[in-house]
């Protein structure tokens, strides 16, 4: 849940060369060091310090970058940054609107190379709130179909998740996606856990209300926006309600 469409999550998920390797590297100690300002620095007690901690190693950061995050956010030791979250609103191609979040200790160096990315690539920044009613925030908890050998039932999912303030359950095929409001999204991941199944990942997220078909032009452009954003340092997320059909993605994985 990214953000833009499926297809285009998992063309950057296979585009994790050394380059943008570094970068994811960066994003999720950034996350811990967050996390652990926030809320602690013990996992046990801070479970979004967990899931952060979670995610950083099955991206294969090291764990002594992570235990340097914990300590520099937690205040144990000291370099820590106080980053300040900021969301931006802006247009892409055929009128794709888009929520950019961004994690930085310099809003105004964020907001400069936020703009320049997304003029130099054919989107307009947009004000705040004329974006922001097309979509709206929700927990994602992220749960692979088969952990271990086991196999995940949508009705075993369902039954966990339920009294958590789960809304629906969604499967998309590897996996199922729990959407809950962004309040009920500890709850529902504690259920979860508890439960005794695993899962990916546990983030806040923005849903659009309703999505942009793209044709192939369109396509090629949205592309090259959102990874001129993904590019910029303070980026975290990009949410977009583009929607790039099957048949226009696999003529773009052909290109």
């Amino acid at each position: 849940m990214s953000g833009h469409s499926k297809w285009a999550t998992t063309k950057h998920q296979k585009a994790a060369k050394d380059a943008k390797r570094g970068k994811l590297f960066a994003k999720l100690i950034k996350n811990i060091e967050v996390a652990a300002r926030t809320g602690g620095g013990d996992p046990d007690g801070n479970p979004t310090l967990w899931d952060a901690i979670q995610k950083a190693k099955k991206t294969s950061v090291p764990n002594e970058n992570i235990d340097r995050a914990v300590k520099r956010g937690s205040g144990a030791d000291g370099g820590g940054v106080d980053y300040q979250s900021i969301t931006y609103e802006g247009y892409g191609p055929a009128g794709v609107a888009m929520m950019i979040e961004c994690l930085t200790d310099n809003k105004n160096r964020a907001a400069s190379e936020v703009r320049v990315a997304v003029t130099r690539n054919g989107g307009n920044m947009a004000d705040p709130g004329s974006v922001a009613y097309l979509f709206s925030r929700k927990g994602v908890v992220v749960v692979p179909r088969e952990h271990n050998g086991a196999e995940v039932t949508e009705d075993d999912l369902t039954l966990a998740v339920l009294e958590a303030g789960a809304e629906e359950v969604n499967d998309t095929g590897e996996s199922f996606e729990v959407i809950s409001e962004a309040t009920d999204l500890m709850a529902v991941r504690t259920a979860v856990k508890d439960a005794g199944i695993e899962y990916d990942s546990a983030d806040p997220t923005f849903i659009p209300s309703l999505q942009v078909p793209l044709d192939i032009e369109a396509a090629r452009k949205y592309i090259k926006l959102i990874d001129a954003i993904e590019e910029l340092d303070d980026v975290q997320n990009v949410y977009t309600n583009a929607d790039i059909s099957d048949e226009i993605a696999e003529q773009l994985d052909n290109e």
